[in-house]
């Protein structure tokens, strides 16, 4: 009788893709503190994520006075008399200067925003800094399961668009398809290459494209989530508009010769000098010696 073999263990699908096991597990102890990445940092509340920040992504403050939903002069003095973006937002709530629903919608932006960029691959291991205080409070907080979730829905869609991360980061210059010297120039007229029209959306992102500029500080100057602006840099560097400038890489020195390289490298010496009245002294100083 032939016995069938027991199958192969296979591990859990959910833990396979989870962005960050740290993470995770500290969903499951409802911990409350800080996890800090290579690429943002994530604020816990028993176990949810109640504030995302990133250098990559803009702040609450920038989606809430980007496009006159708040005076920045109000912003400035709540973050002066408060301990952070969200005490400050809450100031702001509790005063009246700022309408609930607004307040939660950017919220909710800048933390999903924040999230993704502080949930990319890192090459250093997350550090988690726990606080006992739970903090209280009026704005929303999602579960780590659903920000998770939608990071990878948001990676999906940027690799569809156009599968090369370079532009995501690096400094964007422009690459007009139509400009590009292809060689000498055929003996017809070549018809133009249709162009494809642009959204206002991408022609804001594109007109900003001036080879020092990333697409987080495209993102901060028009005030947008710095996703939605990876989307129009994505689409553009698939159309062709543009492209990330290539890294200058530094030219080590050469090193010093040795000895033996050095002597070859001296120039060739000179040739002696010699004076045509000095050589007819000494042939009669050697004649008056032979007399």
């Amino acid at each position: 009788m032939v016995r069938t073999p027991p199958p192969l263990p296979v591990r859990d699908k959910a833990a396979a893709r989870a962005l960050s096991p740290m993470l995770n597990r500290l969903a499951e102890e409802r911990a409350t503190g800080v996890l800090v990445r290579e690429h943002g940092t994530l604020h816990l509340a028993q176990g949810r994520v109640v504030h995302a920040e990133s250098p990559l992504a803009p702040g609450l403050d920038v989606l809430l006075t980007a496009h006159g939903t708040l005076a920045t002069a109000a912003w400035q003095r709540a973050a002066a008399a408060a301990e952070g973006p969200l005490r400050a937002a809450e100031l702001l709530l509790e005063s009246g200067l700022l309408p609930a629903g607004a307040l939660e919608l950017c919220h909710l932006d800048a933390l999903y925003d924040a999230g993704y960029f502080a949930l990319a691959p890192s090459s250093t291991p997350g550090r988690f800094h726990y606080d006992g205080a739970p903090r209280t409070g009026t704005l929303p907080s999602v579960p780590v399961v659903a920000l998770e979730r939608e990071t990878l829905r948001r990676r999906l869609q940027l690799h569809r668009l156009w599968p090369d991360p370079a532009a995501d980061t690096a400094p964007l210059i422009r690459a007009d398809p139509l400009l590009r010297d292809t060689g000498p120039a055929p003996a017809a007229p070549a018809r133009p290459a249709r162009r494809t029209p642009l959204a206002p959306r991408q022609r804001a992102v594109l007109d900003r494209v001036d080879g020092t500029r990333t697409a987080a500080d495209i993102a901060r100057e028009l005030g947008r989530q710095a996703f939605h602006t990876l989307v129009d840099v994505r689409r553009l560097a698939a159309a062709g508009h543009l492209r990330p400038l290539a890294p200058v890489v530094p030219v080590p020195p050469a090193p010093p010769p040795t000895a033996p390289e050095q002597a070859r490298n001296l120039p060739p010496p000179l040739p002696p000098v010699t004076d045509p009245d000095i050589a007819l002294l000494k042939r009669l100083r050697d004649a008056l010696e032979a007399l």
